[in-house]
C-alpha cells in the first residue's frame, strides 16, 4: 500500500447482484485509457555492465502474457464478459459461452443440488471453453446464500459471524470457501465490505435489511474483512470486495430501483476503510456499486465513474486487481442504457470484467465493445488491460497454466 494511504488508514482508525425507468446521468464521455498500472518503482535503473543480449537468450514471455498475446480482439473481448446462468440448469447457456468465448459466468438462483452434481454441471461448461472460465456465485451466508443443499450447510448471516468470535468467522469461511473449490467455484462474490450505520440500520434495503454487513463500525468491519479474504483465498476461492466504495448508507435497492445515493462519501471517508483493509489483505477482486456518489463524481454512477473506478479505487487506494461490475444486466439502478452503453462505460471507467445475468446481452455488449476498439485506439488498450487482469486473475486461482 502506498505511502499516500497511510493517512486513510489513520483517519478510519481514529473516526472510526442482488427495476422507475427514469435514466440516470450518462456515462461520462470515453476517454484515453488510464495510464499502465506498473509501479513507478518497477522501472529499470541504470543496468550493471554486462556481455549482450542476443535474441535467443531473451526470457520467454510469461503466462499470462504469451495467453494475451494469442488472443485476437473478440477474443479479449470476451474474457470482459460474466454471464449469468442458472445454477440448476447451467448447461442451457453453453452455447452463448463458447460463442463469445466468455470470461466466466455466474451461478445465478438457488439450489439444493448436491456437491456431486454441481461439479459435474461446472465441469461440462468449462471441458468448452478455450480458456479456462472464472466460475462465481453469491455464497455470502444468511439469506444470501446460492448453494443450499445437502452438502452446502447454512451459513450465519455477516452481521452475525462479525458480532461472534474471529475464530468463528475464520473457520466458517475456510470451510465454507472449501465446499466451493471442490466443486470447481473459484469466485465467491463475498464478502461485504458495506458499513451500514446505526441510525440506518435495516432501513438501507440492499445490505441492512438482510444483515449483510459485518457491523456498523468501519474499523470493525475491517478487522472481518482482513480475516475472511485470505481464510477464502487460501482454499482456492478467490474472494470480490463488494460494493466499492459503499452501498451502506443509500436508502434504495439498486436491484431494484433507481436513485440509489450516498451523499456523503468523500475521498477521505471512513468507510472506504473496510476495502482498504481487503485490498491490502491481498483480495484478487473488488465489485463496483450502481449507486451515485456525488461528492466523488456529480456526474455518473460508481459503475461508469472514471474518478471513482480509475482515480479512487485504482490510482489512490492502488488496487491492482479484478474490478468487476455489479449486475448490469437486470438490475433497475441501469436500466436507462442499453447493454452495449453499459459494457462500454464500464470499461471506460477502468472496469474490468462486466457481471450481467441476462445471456441475451452477451451479444449487444460484445459487439459494443469490439467496434469501440476498433475505432479507439485508446480504448483498444483499455481493453487490453482489462483483458490481462482477468488473466492474472485466473492465474491466481490456479486454471490458467502454460506449457
Amino acid at each position: 500500500m502506498k505511502r499516500r494511504w497511510l493517512a486513510v488508514v489513520l483517519i478510519v482508525s481514529l473516526s472510526a447482484c442482488s427495476h422507475d425507468k427514469s435514466p440516470e446521468a450518462a456515462p461520462p464521455p470515453l476517454a484515453a485509457a488510464p495510464a499502465s498500472s506498473a509501479s513507478a518503482s518497477t522501472a529499470p535503473r541504470s543496468a550493471p555492465i554486462s556481455a549482450p543480449v542476443t535474441p535467443s537468450s531473451a526470457a520467454p514471455p510469461d503466462c499470462v502474457t504469451a495467453t494475451l498475446d494469442g488472443l485476437d480482439l473478440p477474443e479479449r473481448v470476451g474474457q470482459l464478459l460474466m454471464v449469468g446462468v442458472s445454477v440448476n440448469a447451467p448447461s442451457g447457456i453453453g452455447d452463448t459461452l463458447t460463442r463469445y468465448r466468455v470470461g466466466g459466468f455466474f451461478l445465478r438462483g438457488r439450489s439444493t443440488h448436491r456437491a456431486a452434481e454441481l461439479k459435474s454441471d461446472i465441469a461440462v461448461l468449462q471441458k468448452r471453453a478455450a480458456i479456462p472460465m472464472l466460475v462465481a456465485l453469491d455464497q455470502e451466508g444468511g439469506s444470501v446464500q446460492t448453494l443450499k443443499g445437502p452438502d452446502f450447510p447454512r451459513l450465519p448471516s455477516a452481521f452475525r459471524l462479525g458480532s461472534g468470535p474471529t475464530a468463528t468467522l475464520r473457520d466458517t469461511t475456510r470451510e465454507s470457501a472449501d465446499r466451493l473449490a471442490r466443486i470447481g467455484v473459484n469466485l465467491n462474490l463475498a464478502p461485504v465490505a458495506d458499513t451500514v450505520p446505526t441510525s440506518i440500520g435495516t432501513k438501507n434495503p440492499p445490505i441492512g435489511a438482510f444483515h449483510r454487513e459485518f457491523g456498523s463500525d468501519p474499523k470493525r468491519v475491517a478487522t472481518a474483512i482482513r480475516l475472511v479474504v485470505p481464510a477464502s483465498q487460501d482454499t482456492g476461492v478467490l474472494t470480490v470486495l463488494k460494493h466499492f466504495p459503499g452501498l451502506g448508507r443509500v436508502r434504495v435497492n439498486t436491484d431494484t430501483s433507481t436513485g440509489a445515493t450516498d451523499s456523503t462519501a468523500t475521498v477521505n471517508d471512513p468507510y472506504l476503510g473496510p476495502f482498504v483493509a481487503g485490498v491490502e489483505a491481498g483480495s484478487a477482486s473488488v465489485m463496483i456499486s450502481s449507486a451515485s456518489y456525488p461528492k466523488l463524481d456529480p456526474h455518473a454512477i460508481a459503475a461508469f465513474s472514471k474518478p471513482i473506478i480509475t482515480g479512487l479505487l485504482r490510482d489512490k487506494i492502488g488496487f491492482r486487481g479484478l474490478v468487476i461490475s455489479d449486475d448490469l444486466g437486470a438490475a433497475r439502478a441501469v436500466t436507462g442504457y442499453s447493454p452495449a452503453r453499459r459494457a462500454v462505460g464500464f470499461v471506460a471507467a477502468g472496469g474490468d470484467l462486466v457481471l450481467t445475468i441476462v445471456p441475451s446481452d452477451t451479444a449487444p455488449m460484445a459487439g459494443a465493445l469490439i467496434a469501440k476498439a476498433e475505432k479507439d485506439q485508446s480504448f483498444r488498450a483499455r481493453v487490453n488491460d482489462a483483458a490481462r487482469h482477468v488473466l492474472e486473475t485466473k492465474q491466481k486461482a490456479g486454471i490458467l497454466r502454460c506449457g
